[in-house]
């Protein structure tokens, strides 16, 4: 049976792909767009080019009924959602390529009564400067003589934990940002054909602030722990105890800290608010500042462990950004395993990582690097750094570390 509503979805990624899936899954008819053959192959084949626990299933199921397909074009479609990477430059502004790369292949497709949806993590105002670019493109779509344009454009950004994408998706609540307020209720009739959450619905520079505010919230509080940590190794404090402490206070929730802040969001959205606003993003340039100088620290501590022997051999474990998931996108961890392999070129550096099958670029050329199993890595590694705490890792019995100089970043072995 046909739907009523054709939805194109541009990007099959993390983000774009589940969205894809849950709007097919609920009776919309679906087209992915994504310029990754493999991905487009896969999909199409019913299965998910990444680790995402409940996705697959979903996926099969959709393509199998023909709700979902994936191609490389962008057809026509009553409504567009963009979910595209929106990377910083050097000096930690938005680069919106991906993003005009994708209105660029939409405009020509409109007809005019189109709903536009950027998810893409965006600073206040991108989504109107899509709609411009849009709208310039297709002047015959503008708005003349104070009529209305015949296009409508919204933010709704995903909030969603890697990992529990599915159950996030359709749970959690969903702001709905319009550029005018006929979009953002077009927007909140289009998500409410999954979401279960509240719909929260606003313009769409309060929605883009909104989501960036929330990440930066996060990325401020493991600031404050990764600060501790440091500060703790220095008065020779276990920072776990320290915090399991605290914690204890009925008022107080100190997060854990770690090597750093990685993935799309925490690590950059931050970012976003401290370009819109130099002057004024104080604590939340500090706190970048704090997780990405976090790295270094870990450093120092492996290479001091590690100088204690001619021809280290060390065990990474973990490179993904979190745990029990393949996502690399901004790890510190492998930012880590990077620097080690690069500068102490004397070492070998066994990655353990259980959810990719071969390095990553970066990784995959260097000598002294290799992809191992766990209980291999760590019986051969002197050195063993813990960098992620994968399911796969916690259930590790401690014995195996003994004997070994630890590095343990996540409070592993706690």
């Amino acid at each position: 049976m046909e739907s009523s509503h054709t939805v194109c979805v541009v990007g099959l990624g993390y983000i774009g792909l589940p969205t894809a899936a849950v709007l097919a899954a609920n009776g919309n008819d679906v087209v992915g767009v994504d310029v990754n053959p493999r991905h487009v192959d896969e999909i199409n084949a019913g299965r998910v080019p990444f680790v995402e626990p409940d996705l697959e299933s979903v996926v099969a199921g959709v393509v199998s009924q023909g709700r979902l397909r994936a191609q490389a074009e962008v057809p026509h479609a009553d409504s567009y959602i963009v979910a595209v990477p929106t990377p910083f430059t050097e000096s930690y502004d938005v680069d919106p390529k991906y993003i005009f790369a994708a209105s660029d292949a939409i405009a020509p497709q409109l007809e005019g009564g189109e709903l536009i949806i950027l998810e893409s993590t965006s600073p206040p105002g991108l989504t109107e400067r899509m709609a411009d670019y849009i709208l310039k493109a297709r002047p015959d779509l503008t708005g003349a003589a104070g009529k209305p344009n015949s296009l409508y454009f919204a933010h709704c950004p995903e909030r969603v934990l890697p990992g529990r994408i599915m159950i996030e998706i359709a749970d959690n609540d969903r702001i709905i940002g319009g550029v005018t307020p006929e979009a953002a209720m077009m927007a909140r009739d289009l998500y409410a054909t999954f979401c279960r959450g509240d719909l929260l619905v606003t313009d769409a520079r309060t929605a883009e602030m909104a989501k960036l505010t929330e990440n930066s919230f996060r990325d401020v509080n493991i600031a404050f722990a990764n600060e501790l940590s440091i500060i703790c190794d220095r008065l020779g404090i276990d920072v776990w105890e320290l915090i399991a402490l605290a914690n204890h206070h009925p008022r107080v929730n100190i997060l854990q800290p770690g090597p750093g802040v990685g993935g799309h969001c925490i690590a950059v959205d931050p970012w976003f608010i401290v370009a819109a606003a130099p002057e004024e993003a104080k604590l939340v340039r500090l706190a970048r500042e704090v997780n990405d100088g976090k790295p270094e620290f870990v450093l120092e501590k492996v290479m001091a462990k590690a100088a204690k022997f001619r021809e280290p051999v060390i065990a990474a474990l973990g490179i993904a950004f979190k745990a029990d998931i393949d996502d690399l996108r901004e790890s510190p961890s492998k930012t880590i395993v990077e620097r080690l392999a690069a500068d102490m070129g004397h070492a070998r550096v066994l990655v353990v990582e259980p959810n990719i099958d071969t390095l990553p670029a970066g990784l995959d050329d260097l000598s002294n690097v290799e992809l191992a199993e766990t209980e291999d890595a760590i019986s051969r590694a002197d050195v063993v750094l813990i960098l992620v705490d994968h399911q796969r890792f916690r259930s590790l019995d401690a014995t195996v570390f003994q004997g070994k100089a630890v590095v343990d970043t996540k409070g592993l072995l706690k």
